[in-house]
């Protein structure tokens, strides 16, 4: 049988993405951060106690007491929400369905590339140029000051002299050294200047590379788009053709457009007889052991502890057997209003479900329902009215007497034997 194929993920995992903004912003979602505040608050009494000197600590121990029980009413009511929560999701299965627009438009489908912008910050810009190299100004000669005075009349005009010897020779040493540092100024400014030259062609060769890497990316998201649209295309034109596989991979958006509850995942299989124009659909919903068994969290002052409160026996059975047959309706509800051209006349669906085998206590698969409904029929429903159980009854459907129990159905006798 088909499973959920390409464009089917794509809506589901969309649906999946919607619903958990759903959740984020719950009351359940609300009440939790309350929770964690007011533990918050809790602990910071509770440190602040021990920080406190004798006298402080007994009021400081009753105020961080009184804290810690708010925290955990507030922790017990948050789960309290989350569970309501649950079994409200799984009681309104059906009304959510009917409250839903089912037809799909695969035009939705449709996809655009998407390219993000070019950026190489580290290849865009210049390579700075080199500051040049430059000979320093050439030496002049400057004599020593003459002596004057008394420093002129004994023996200061030889010293002078000496000096002036000294500062020549220093001076003819530097200028020898600048004319040989001149003369390398232009080799060492050429040498800056292909240094220069061979950064930036480096640059300008990784910016281009870059940039070849960006366009063969554009290049295959535009490629990728492509090939979906032209599946899309392809899909579209099959399923007017009524072409098996095209209307199956129909049936799987469909139906992966259909989110259940995550306390209560649906899953499906299904094959379609294009010459009977018949759909032949499997569902597999959760077993009894996998749905919530708690009504409710409440706190226990005396053992400081958040204990379930459990559901009855009986509201246990009731729930299960409900949405059993809300799962069944929604199925053939969405499917049939989902295909609007008609070209599935008939739908045979069974439900069923994987758990323990009560006799065996080996995991099975066990069916519960199964029921055959035309197009033309089921659209007489008004399913806003009607009572899941007295509908199936009433489409003679084959139903287990206990489902919670995991009796099987009788299959004796076929879905299509509309005797009594």
């Amino acid at each position: 049988m088909a499973k959920r194929g390409f464009f089917a993920e794509i809506q589901y995992q969309s649906q999946q993405a919607d619903k958990r903004r759903r959740q984020a912003a719950s009351a359940a979602a609300k009440q939790q951060a309350a929770a964690e505040r007011a533990l918050a608050s809790a602990q910071r009494a509770q440190a602040q106690m021990l920080r406190a000197s004798a006298a402080e600590q007994k009021r400081a121990a009753a105020e961080a007491q009184k804290l810690h029980i708010e925290a955990m009413e507030a922790e017990a009511a948050a789960q309290s929400i989350q569970i309501a929560e649950d079994l409200e999701a799984i009681d309104s299965i059906l009304e959510h369905s009917l409250s839903n627009a089912i037809a799909f438009d695969l035009e939705s489908l449709r996809t655009v590339a998407k390219h993000p912008e070019f950026k190489a910050p580290e290849f865009e810009s210049p390579t700075p140029p080199p500051v040049m190299v430059t000979a320093r100004a050439e030496p002049e000669f400057t004599p020593p000051p003459a002596p004057t005075g008394l420093s002129a009349t004994f023996g200061g005009k030889k010293r002078h002299a000496e000096e002036i010897a000294r500062a020549r020779e220093a001076f003819e040493l530097d200028h020898e050294k600048w004319v040989a540092e001149s003369a390398e100024i232009p080799t060492l400014q050429l040498e800056q200047m292909k240094e220069f030259q061979d950064a930036e062609e480096l640059r300008l060769s990784k910016l281009a590379d870059a940039k070849r890497t960006y366009e063969a990316e554009c290049t295959q998201r535009d490629e990728e788009v492509a090939e979906t649209n032209r599946e899309l295309d392809e899909l579209i034109q099959g399923i007017a053709k009524e072409d098996k596989q095209a209307l199956q991979t129909y049936v799987s958006i469909v139906l992966g457009n259909s989110v259940f509850p995550d306390c209560y995942p649906v899953t499906y299989e299904f094959e379609y007889d294009g010459d009977l124009r018949e759909l032949e659909l499997s569902s597999t919903i959760p077993g009894p052991s996998q749905l919530p068994a708690i009504r409710e969290m409440r706190y226990n002052k005396t053992k400081d502890e958040i204990l379930p409160v459990a559901l009855t026996q009986k509201q246990m059975k009731d729930r299960y057997a409900a949405a059993l047959h809300a799962v069944a309706l929604r199925t053939l509800h969405e499917v049939f209003e989902a295909d609007s051209q008609g070209h599935i006349q008939t739908i045979a669906l069974t439900v069923v479900t994987t758990d323990n085998d009560p006799a065996t206590g080996l995991l099975t698969q066990i069916r519960l329902l199964a029921v055959a409904v035309d197009r033309e029929t089921f659209n007489t429903y008004d399913l806003t009215k009607v009572v899941p159980l007295a509908t199936l009854q009433h489409m003679k459907a084959l139903l287990s007497k206990n489902p919670y129990e995991l009796i099987p159905i009788d299959q004796s006798r076929g879905v299509r034997d509309r005797g009594n």
